[in-house]
């Protein structure tokens, strides 16, 4: 079993193509099939609802690639520590009481990059993230464990 931890909960208002802030929060609801409470893409029809990247890969930036980016900037819903994403594509695991499959990697894009730096498409390749579904309603908080 491999174990990690939740470091920062981001949500961002608006429509899904803005380009609003992400406000960092002490918890988020989950709600299976939907998404986080409050976030833009919540309810939108897609085949995942939370995005999670490793605050490893986002430190790695700063120091491998002279790119600070503060971890809410990274434009992921959960921000880990501890625990190897990539490695949990077609898997189960459970962010506190809540129940997630990682659906696919969440590769950098232009809009993160016209967001923040477009030193972060390369910086991030391959390290961009998780996008997972939400198979169960419940809480998720800052400093919850993660376990696969």
């Amino acid at each position: 079993m491999s174990e990690g931890s939740v470091v920062l909960i981001s949500i961002a208002g608006g429509k899904p193509e803005g380009g609003q802030p992400s406000l960092s929060v002490d918890e988020a609801r989950a709600v299976a099939g939907k998404g986080l409470e409050g976030d833009r893409y919540f309810g939108h029809d897609f085949d995942t609802q939370v995005t999670l990247i490793e605050s490893e890969a986002i430190d790695a930036m700063g120091e491998n690639g002279g790119l600070e980016l503060p971890y809410q900037d990274a434009r992921r819903n959960i921000v880990t520590r501890g625990i190897v994403l990539n490695a949990l594509v077609d898997k189960e695991f459970t962010v506190g009481d809540v129940r997630l499959l990682g659906k696919r990697l969440s590769e950098p894009c232009q809009h993160l990059a016209s967001l923040t730096d477009q030193r972060i498409v390369k910086g991030l390749v391959h390290k961009g993230g998780l996008k997972a579904q939400i198979v169960n309603d419940g809480l998720i908080r800052v400093g919850d464990i993660i376990r696969t």
